[in-house]
């Protein structure tokens, strides 16, 4: 197999697996068994681009790959011009039920293909430049009339800020105060007007004064916020915005009054989704089996679980990608020696692709997953972090090293996620191969 990856990505790919986590780019390069979940997935992503907005829930295991699933997706939405962020759901840092903290995190993790995280200076400067030549190309100003360029651009902004003003007056007021600044050369201002954009508490006050604003965000304000952020993505040049909320299934191990008011939040915005309220979004939710179907999860909500119902069969393959939920069913051996393959290509080395073979990548998958219980679907982090630091890195650097012959797979407990402690045996054992 060819893969056509920079040296630099490649470098990114091969260092985060190496370490044990998802790599933030080059995911398409990785993906095995995403195939048909294309097609349906990037009508969504062309739905929203023409002014619509999707909800979708992604189910799996862990280790089924739901980080790298929605990672992965996360690439094609910034290929076709999407803001995306990932909030991790938490009871203490970011609960559901408190939107103001989602939506905080939210701006925090917004990334562009071009800007990473936070990318909301850089989104408000280009939206401000698109009022700009949208003036331009009007034709009534000229570029040289600095004053008359100010007035138009204000006017353009009153226009494009009506409806956000009549929702929510202090987020358009914010964004005139920033532009302000921004002409002004005023950075301190601007920068303190952004981060109350961006949900932030404790601005200082002289800054809030100079645009009206007042007060902080709160759980309702927060929604209306959300509106007015997908406006400017829209207007900067962003179609859309990828909005993941993963790790929802900690609502299963929080208070009962807690997660009730967080399964009705989500309820909510799930609600506002389906009636249009967030032109511009695509939210994305991923938890276990256990979180759709279990009493302590969607199932406490009625009205959540029957929008979020969705049949499964016995076979994956007849799954349906358009539905609301999607099921990521979890590696089997063949699928983990695939991926050992692409990331063997992605390695780039002459003498790992003579040294390490296919059926080698099948004893190490089948001795990671022995290690780990015979569970296949906890062992996929497991065994990419040991091929590539411990084989692969190996073969690389010592030219009589051999793996059949030289090395010993052992899993420590402090390399371990707790579910992979829980799938392993209490003892460290070394299993030659």
């Amino acid at each position: 197999m060819t893969i056509d990856v920079s040296a630099r990505r490649r470098r990114d790919i091969v260092d985060a697996l190496r370490r044990g986590v998802v790599p933030s780019n080059g995911l398409d390069v990785l993906a095995v068994g995403l195939d048909r979940f294309t097609a349906a997935l990037d009508d969504d992503l062309d739905r929203v681009t023409g002014g619509g907005s999707v909800f979708k829930a992604v189910r799996g295991e862990y280790g089924a790959g739901k980080t790298f699933f929605t990672r992965w997706l996360g690439e094609r939405a910034k290929r076709k011009g999407f803001a995306v962020s990932e909030v991790q759901i938490s009871e203490l840092e970011t609960p559901l039920h408190r939107m103001e903290t989602v939506y905080r995190r939210l701006v925090e993790q917004l990334a562009t293909e071009q800007f990473a995280p936070s990318a909301l200076r850089p989104v408000l400067d280009g939206w401000i430049f698109a009022l700009e030549e949208d003036v331009l190309a009007g034709g009534d100003v000229a570029e040289d009339d600095q004053d008359g360029l100010d007035r138009a651009v204000g006017e353009l902004l009153e226009r494009r800020l009506a409806d956000i003003s009549r929702t929510t007056p202090g987020f358009a007021a914010a964004l005139r105060g920033y532009r302000t600044a921004s002409a002004a050369g005023d950075q301190v201002t601007a920068g303190g007007l952004a981060a109350w954009l961006g949900g932030q508490p404790h601005v200082a006050a002289s800054a809030r004064r100079t645009a009206g604003v007042k007060g902080e965000l709160d759980h309702f304000g927060a929604l209306s916020f959300l509106q007015g952020l997908l406006t400017v993505l829209r207007d900067s040049g962003h179609p859309g915005l990828l909005l993941v909320l993963d790790e929802v299934e900690t609502l299963q191990r929080v208070r009962s009054d807690a997660r009730d008011k967080a399964l009705n939040a989500l309820r909510q915005l799930v609600d506002d989704i389906y009636a249009g309220r967030f032109p511009g979004l695509f939210l994305l939710i991923t938890g276990t089996p256990a979180f759709f179907d279990g009493a302590q999860g969607v199932q406490r909500l009625g009205p959540l679980a029957q929008r979020l119902a969705t049949d499964f069969g016995a076979e994956a393959r007849w799954d349906n990608p358009r539905a609301t939920q999607l099921r990521l069913p979890g590696f089997t051996e063949d699928a983990l020696v695939e991926l050992g393959a692409r990331v063997r290509d992605v390695y780039d080395s002459p003498r790992v692709t003579a040294a390490v073979d296919d059926d080698y990548l099948g004893e190490l998958a089948r001795a990671v997953a022995g290690r780990l219980g015979g569970k296949v679907g906890v062992a996929p982090r497991v065994y990419l972090k040991k091929l590539v630091a411990d084989v692969f890195d190996r073969v690389d650097q010592f030219d009589d090293w051999d793996p059949r012959q030289h090395y010993q797979l052992t899993l420590r407990a402090d390399e371990l996620t707790e579910v992979e402690r829980n799938a392993a045996s209490a003892d460290d054992i070394n299993l030659p191969l």
